[in-house]
């Protein structure tokens, strides 16, 4: 049974706009509060720092990536998607006099703004960009078998594939440092059950098995292994945007005022695919809106009302014309007649779990990091 919030067994926070319907770990204390907003209150104590903490914290990394950068051409990489979130970290890279290489992963589904936004930021900031163009007849291969295989999590071919391109490419350009633009304040709430782990090459590769035509020769590969592999490279990811007073609104004013930014809409639209799959599949197929994620954060972090989220709810998640435009658009690009895209968006959901997973993989990886740290610890007594 599907809940609506008609139904008696309804709740909705009593701060934000999260409910029960469609999150199975959702829970709420004696005065109505959810359990997302005290895991946001921790996140915040824990990982968000202002004022003179802050800004202290954000010179000792920003000394730290020169230290590793020092005499190479870039000290880090950054992953530029024409968002929010990687244009204002691009910005704050050069406020800080970091010499970044931006990259920018290129599957098929760039918005026309977004493609402006990177050029405006790349233009004005003066940094090289790197694009790595998805081999498209691979990635389509990829996102029509899970659109067969009738799972949740549909940007995890893209998302895998993202961060796999940045690891490659620091690898390639001996960089020990990536900016993550991602960030406690406008992005840490989502329930677990809303998507799926992005570096399961396992679930990927079976999904891609079965429902598959072609064989992927060119697509870059992440993984448990993969990951390890990096980080023993020295390769580290870190989060710049949590030492900084991150206000949504604030940010948009100032790219746009510096680099010439536009909006394009709701979180995540600079995709076409991601705008059509977030405000068209999720709410409809599996009767998620990740809005009320989104918008909670923003209320958890102060820079929302909960009346103005609710206003915000209450609207389609985007124009309902350019859904059905962005339908129509995706259908044809990824070779699917009318007919066969709305069957495959009326299968019955499958979970990810069905189709095999890297569980194995885990556990293996974890017993021979616990029997390597007796020779880890020899090793460092012996250097000291």
């Amino acid at each position: 049974m599907i809940l609506s919030s008609a139904d008696s067994d309804y709740q909705q926070c009593a701060i934000s706009v999260m409910d029960n319907i469609a999150d199975p770990d959702i829970s709420f204390d004696e005065k109505g509060i959810c359990n997302y907003y005290y895991e946001y209150k921790k996140a915040e104590k824990e990982m968000v720092f202002s004022g003179n903490e802050g800004k202290k914290r954000l010179e000792q990394i920003a000394n730290n990536i020169k230290q590793a950068g020092r005499g190479k051409k870039y000290d880090c990489i950054l992953g530029l998607s024409g968002g929010i979130d990687s244009t204002y970290l691009a910005l704050l890279a050069k406020q800080l006099g970091l010499k970044p290489l931006l990259v920018h992963f290129d599957y098929g589904w760039n918005s026309e703004i977004a493609v402006q936004n990177i050029e405006r930021a790349v233009n004005t900031l003066g940094f090289d960009l790197y694009t790595h163009v998805m081999d498209w007849d691979e990635f389509k291969d990829i996102l029509r078998a899970y659109f067969k295989a009738s799972v949740l999590d549909l940007d995890v071919p893209a998302d895998h594939m993202i961060f796999a391109a940045l690891f490659k490419t620091a690898n390639k350009y001996g960089i020990k440092y990536m900016l993550s633009g991602n960030n406690v304040q406008t992005e840490h709430t989502l329930p677990k059950t809303w998507n799926y782990n992005k570096f399961d090459i396992v679930n990927l590769r079976n999904i891609h098995n079965k429902f598959g035509e072609r064989k992927l020769k060119h697509f870059p590969k992440l993984g448990l292994w993969y990951s390890a592999y990096y980080r023993a490279r020295g390769i580290q990811s870190v989060q710049l945007l949590n030492c900084v007073e991150y206000n949504k609104m604030e940010v948009k004013k100032k790219i746009t005022e510096e680099l010439g930014w536009k909006d394009y809409g709701g979180k995540h639209h600079e995709s076409v695919f991601t705008r059509f799959y977030q405000g068209y599949i999720l709410p409809n197929k599996f009767h998620i809106d990740k809005r009320k994620a989104h918008l909670s954060n923003l209320i958890f972090s102060g820079q929302l009302t909960k009346p103005e989220a609710l206003k915000q709810i209450e609207s389609p998640p985007y124009d309902e014309r350019l859904q059905m435009q962005d339908k129509e658009y995706i259908a044809k690009k990824l070779g699917f007649s009318t007919n066969e895209f709305d069957e495959l968006l009326r299968l019955p959901n499958r979970t990810h779990q069905e189709f095999g997973t890297d569980v194995n993989q885990r556990q293996v990886y974890f017993k021979l990091i616990k029997l390597a740290r007796p020779l880890t610890s020899l090793i460092k007594k012996v250097r000291i």
